[in-house]
Formats: C-alpha cells, sequence, structure tokens
C-alpha cells in the first residue's frame, strides 16, 4: 500500500489524483512546492480588487456546455456587490448566506468577476496564499491540507551536513517546509527558499562530483600510445589549415587517449566551427594504433553525410550502418566488424543493436550526443573493453554552465572559426514585407544558388506549414524545382530529396526544423525561417547553419516581429556561445539543459538561470564535503547517491 494512504484525507481517488501529478511518495508530496504566492491586502486598484464580505444571497449556477458560471452577492459593510465567477460551480454548496468570505477579482461598476474566492480567510492583517498546481477533482485546499499534514505525521530528511547549514546560516529544513507551505511571513518565505534550493542543487551536485570521482577512480583505461607523427602527416595533407581552438582539443583528445584513465571528454563547438575534423584525426590515429572506432550521429542523413567525407579523406576500412541498409548487408557488417575487418564503423543507433559485436573497440564518438538518451550511448559504450568516449555537440552553452553541469566530462571548446568562411547576414523581415523576400531569393535563384525555406509546421492551413508554403511558392518560382521535407516522410524519402538537392536537382527545399542538423550543402546561400518567433534562439541559430559553408555571401531572413527580442539577438551576432548566454537568460534551464544525461535535473524548486550564484556555492561545498569526508558518516547522502547513481565505495 502507498505511503500516502496512510494520510489523513487521502482515499483511493485522491490517491489516484496525486498520482495525476506525479505524488507517490511523502517526499513528493511535500516537495510539491507552490508555483506562486499571493500576499493578500484588502484595496482596489485598477488591475485588482481584494475584499472580504458576508455572502447576501444564494449563489445561482448557470452552465452552458462545459463551462458554469455562478454569481451571488456579497456585503463589505460600506458596499454591496455582484460577484461574477466562471468554472467554480462546485463551490456553491460551501457559499452561503452568512458566511464570509475573501474576493479578488476585477472591478466593474458594482460588479466583480473574480479569479478566487477564498473561503475561512481572515483578512485583519495580509495574509500570504500559496498557489498550487493540481488537477481536475483535486482541490486547491484539499492538496494544501494533504501537505500540511504529511509535515505533522512524517520525519524530514535533511540531506545538508550540520556543518554546512551552520557555516551558511540555515533554518532547519522541516521549519523550511513549513515555511513555505504554511507561509505567515515574507521574509521567512525568502529564507526557507534559499535553503531548499541550496539542499536540491547541494545533493546534484555531490552527484555530478562523484559521478567525476567514480570515472577517475574506477574509469581506468588502456594507454593507446597513439602515434602522434600519423596524425600530423594527415594534417599536412588537409587542404586547409587547422584553428587554433581544433589543434588544442585534439592535443587534449589524444592526451587523454594516451593516459591511464578512460576518456570521457565533450567536444563543443559554434555551428561549422570544425569539430567533425578534430574527431576525424582522432579516429585516425586510433586505427592506426590498432584500434575499431564508431561514430554515432542521430539520423541517417548524418551518419551518409560522415561517411562520405570520411571516406573522402582516410585510406582505412570504413563501413556506413544504418536502419535502411538491407539484411544481407547488415549480416556481412557484423561478420567483418567481429572479425577486425572493418577499422571505422558509421551509423545511426543501428550501431547499439545486440548483433553489432566488435573485435577491438577503443573509440566511440556520438555526434549531437544529446539527441541521444544515456541508456543508448552505454549500450554502444558497453559493446568494448573500456573504450574512450568523445562526445560532439554543435549546440554550445556558456563555459562556466558547462563546467558545472557537464561535470562529470571533460571539456574541449573550439571558439575560432575556420578562416575563409563568411558570416551569414541575418535580415528580420515582416510578414508583409513578403515580396522583398521572395525578390531576395530569386536573385540567389539567379545566380544558380538554393534556397532553404523553413516552416515551424507540416500541415495547417492557417499557418505557415510546409504544405501550405509548397503552394504559395510553386506559384511565385514556377520555372524551379521546390521539394519538401519533413519528419512524417519514411527514411528513403528524406534521403532521395536531400540527394535531389545536394546534386542541385532542387532549387528550393521547404522543409521542418528536420534539417537543422546534418545537412552540408555548400550551393546553399539562403535560408528563409517563417514564423521565425515559433523557434528558441538555440534552433534558429542551428538552422542559420545550414547556410554560408562556402565563400560566397549567405544570408538567413527570419521572418516575423521586429520588435521581437529574441530576433533582435539573432541579427546582432552570429556567436553561439553569445546566443547561449541570450538564450539561457531569455529561457531559462529547460530546453538548454534538457541535454543533460547524468544526475537528476527535475529541480523542484531551484532554477539553473536564476539560482546560478546558488548553484556555484553548492558546487564548492559539495567538492569540499567529498574530499574532506568519509561518506559512510552520512548515511542519508550515501544512500541517495547509491539510489539514483548506483554508486558505491565512493
Amino acid at each position: 500500500m502507498s505511503e500516502l494512504a496512510h494520510l489523513k484525507g487521502v482515499g483511493p481517488k485522491t490517491l489516484s489524483l496525486l498520482n495525476k501529478i506525479n505524488i507517490y511518495t511523502i517526499d513528493d508530496l511535500i516537495t510539491h512546492y507552490p508555483y506562486r504566492f499571493e500576499i493578500l491586502k484588502k484595496g482596489i486598484n485598477e488591475d485588482k480588487i481584494i475584499i472580504d464580505g458576508i455572502v447576501e444571497t444564494i449563489p445561482s449556477v448557470y452552465r452552458f456546455r462545459n463551462i458554469d458560471k455562478m454569481q451571488f452577492n456579497i456585503n463589505t459593510g460600506s458596499n454591496i456587490y455582484k460577484i461574477v465567477i466562471f468554472n467554480r460551480g462546485f463551490m456553491k454548496n460551501n457559499i452561503t448566506i452568512g458566511k464570509k468570505i475573501v474576493v479578488i477579482g476585477k472591478l466593474d461598476r458594482n460588479t466583480i468577476t473574480a479569479s478566487d474566492i477564498l473561503l475561512n480567510i481572515d483578512l485583519s492583517t495580509p495574509k500570504i496564499i500559496p498557489y498550487y498546481s493540481t488537477t481536475e477533482g483535486l482541490k486547491r485546499k484539499t492538496l494544501h491540507t494533504i501537505i500540511l499534514n504529511a509535515l505533522d505525521k512524517y520525519m524530514v530528511s535533511d540531506y545538508i551536513p550540520e556543518y554546512i547549514s551552520k557555516n551558511n546560516n540555515f533554518i532547519d529544513k522541516y521549519s523550511a517546509l513549513l515555511n513555505i507551505h504554511n507561509p505567515i511571513d515574507i521574509d521567512l518565505v525568502k529564507k526557507s527558499m534559499i535553503r531548499l534550493k541550496y539542499e536540491e542543487l547541494f545533493m546534484f551536485m555531490i552527484k555530478i562530483n562523484s559521478l567525476r570521482m567514480k570515472n577517475n577512480m574506477y574509469n581506468r583505461g588502456y594507454n593507446r600510445n597513439i602515434n602522434r607523427d600519423n596524425i600530423d602527416e594527415l594534417i599536412n595533407k588537409l587542404p586547409f589549415k587547422l584553428t587554433i581552438d581544433q589543434l588544442k582539443s585534439l592535443d587534449e583528445i589524444i592526451n587523454d587517449l594516451n593516459s591511464n584513465n578512460r576518456m570521457n571528454r565533450l567536444l563543443q563547438g559554434d555551428v561549422g566551427s570544425g569539430k567533425t575534423i578534430v574527431a576525424l584525426l582522432s579516429i585516425y590515429g586510433m586505427v592506426k594504433s590498432g584500434y575499431q572506432c564508431a561514430l554515432m550521429a542521430p539520423t541517417e542523413i548524418l551518419a551518409k553525410q560522415h561517411y562520405d567525407n570520411f571516406k573522402k579523406l582516410l585510406d582505412i576500412n570504413i563501413e556506413l550502418l544504418t536502419g535502411s541498409i538491407t539484411k544481407k548487408k547488415k549480416e556481412e557488417i557484423s561478420r567483418n566488424l567481429l572479425n577486425g575487418e572493418i577499422d571505422l564503423i558509421i551509423g545511426t543507433h543501428t550501431l547499439i543493436e545486440d548483433n553489432i559485436q566488435f573485435n577491438n573497440l577503443g573509440l566511440i564518438v556520438t555526434d549531437e550526443q544529446h539527441r541521444f538518451g544515456v541508456n543508448q550511448r552505454n549500450n554502444l559504450k558497453n559493446k568494448g573493453s573500456m573504450p574512450d568516449v568523445l562526445y560532439m555537440s554543435a549546440t554550445p552553452i556558456p563555459r562556466t554552465y558547462a563546467l558545472t553541469i557537464y561535470g562529470d566530462m571533460d571539456i574541449s571548446t573550439i571558439h575560432t572559426m575556420p578562416s575563409g568562411r563568411k558570416m551569414v547576414s541575418t535580415i528580420i523581415k515582416e510578414d508583409n514585407e513578403i515580396k522583398d523576400v521572395l525578390k531576395m531569393i530569386k536573385n540567389e535563384l539567379d545566380l544558380n544558388h538554393q534556397i532553404y525555406v523553413v516552416a515551424p509546421l507540416i500541415e495547417d492551413e492557417n499557418n505557415d506549414s510546409v504544405t501550405k508554403l509548397l503552394r504559395q511558392y510553386s506559384l511565385a518560382f514556377k520555372n524551379y524545382n521546390i521539394g519538401i521535407l519533413h519528419g512524417k516522410m519514411k527514411p528513403k524519402e528524406k534521403e532521395d530529396i536531400m540527394y535531389k538537392f545536394l546534386n542541385k536537382e532542387v532549387d528550393i527545399l521547404i522543409s521542418t526544423t528536420v534539417i537543422e542538423v546534418g545537412v552540408d550543402v555548400k550551393n546553399a546561400t539562403m535560408i528563409v525561417i517563417h514564423n521565425a518567433v515559433f523557434f528558441g534562439l538555440s534552433t534558429l541559430h542551428q538552422l542559420r547553419g545550414r547556410v554560408g559553408r562556402n565563400n560566397f555571401d549567405s544570408y538567413c531572413i527570419l521572418i516575423g516581429s521586429k520588435s521581437n527580442e529574441r530576433l533582435k539577438i539573432m541579427e546582432s551576432t552570429t556567436d553561439g556561445f553569445k546566443i547561449s548566454e541570450e538564450d539561457f537568460k531569455l529561457r531559462g534551464s529547460g530546453d538548454l539543459f534538457g541535454i543533460r544525461q547524468s544526475g537528476d535535473m527535475n529541480f523542484k524548486i531551484a532554477d539553473l538561470k536564476r539560482d546560478y550564484k546558488i548553484l556555484l556555492k553548492a558546487n564548492s561545498d559539495a567538492k569540499e564535503f567529498l574530499n574532506n569526508n568519509n561518506i559512510d558518516d552520512y548515511s542519508i547522502i550515501k544512500s541517495e547517491l547509491e539510489r539514483s547513481l548506483d554508486i558505491t565505495n565512493v
């Protein structure tokens, strides 16, 4: 039986409703924090009225389809107001004549359209009301009562060591929880929030730093004895010069490979910064030292692109393994891989299938690593005897954040861009300037260049979509070949259309964000993004990276409002790291840190953007704690580590 069922007021129905909002344990319940607080103080202004009064009339409820409207009168002693409130019909039996209630809403003459009605609240002094996310059938008041019952009945687990609490002047955890769920003083609420945020971030950084310690202590690898001469020989044959950052990243990787520790490194860099050539050189060094390598890409298009590029530059045995390859070919590749006849296998998640086994796997490279789940990556990592691992990401995040969030990885960063690559000019155009956009497209087509057109939707008659734009562009550019690409197409269809675009058989490609990663068409010089405000900054930057992959003048046209803050940022810079900083400020941690695959990112109260100073302090304290204490003396922290990370003997 669930431990929640022992709480007063929690029967089978309520238990089911709690489960709907992801509350399964007492800890889930008491850490189901309010999403906002409202300080109630009697008063009237233009936006809001907060008053208390006596119910004068029996409420009447009118229903229309799925909406109900309740209305009644209250007497405040100085005035009588008509109260109108929607979708609160269930409160009718509690709003009886003579009952004192609090009404929050908007006043229009003598009618208050209420946003909330509170019972059993005394407004003789200001009150702080916590508001919780809930579900249909579970009243906010009921949820609040159950939480307070749990706090009254159960012991609270405190994860912060006593000496750290004392050094930081933290209040005890029980008081912090009580101040959050039953607030009486706003200053105490603020102190309690800092304390609870710190605990959450402290435990997160304990996990991150423990993972790093585990990697250092137990992830012993092999000294690969990589011969740098082989790599330098290939570098000298390249038709371009490596940048300072590329050479520095390559040195860091080779040092890892030649150490006794297993490499666990993230190579991050902006779109077009040249991460792939660094990975290629690392792979070449490994193969020349007698090891097999694997490169896993998130899409067939990207895997095939890597395969084609690597075949041009490397004199080793390379095979491509994707879902569309025939069964017979897969069996042949599987045999050759096991026999050691294949030096490098490039593929999609097909590489993690059980029948794919290696003879001597030494290095795994995962491209766009955040697009793979941690289990997928581990399945590949477990195929070899302690292979070294290199992750690549073209979604740069600020280094200060990366050092914290990727605390269990070493990080190499490529800032400098290869010489000869022109910056892409970014221009915002309003919807009513579409004729100007079409003229710009025609100018590029006249130069025999190709165009990307991006839509936020596949099918929609009322908004910009692939199907709607196809009709419009077909009318505007009758003499040109137009193709479409989107996620609902079969892999073979996607591949066919991309090859047509690569081979210049398609002039304009109308697509969703499926082109965001893994398309390298040198002849494409313009990307037009319709309804650009629909996309996040990081996505817009990735899309912009599809053009400017040559020495032609290239353009990114963002169709949207010129006053939009995000679009103005895109117009002002092409630096992916600056953009990620702004993205982080504007959106918080949500999408950016969805890339996190270690530890627990489901924060209940902390926010990585807003609480970054607390995060840095928690990180510092976590490192000090792990370096100077015996984890066995702190059983509650040890058990949480073992539960969440399967870490023992750390």
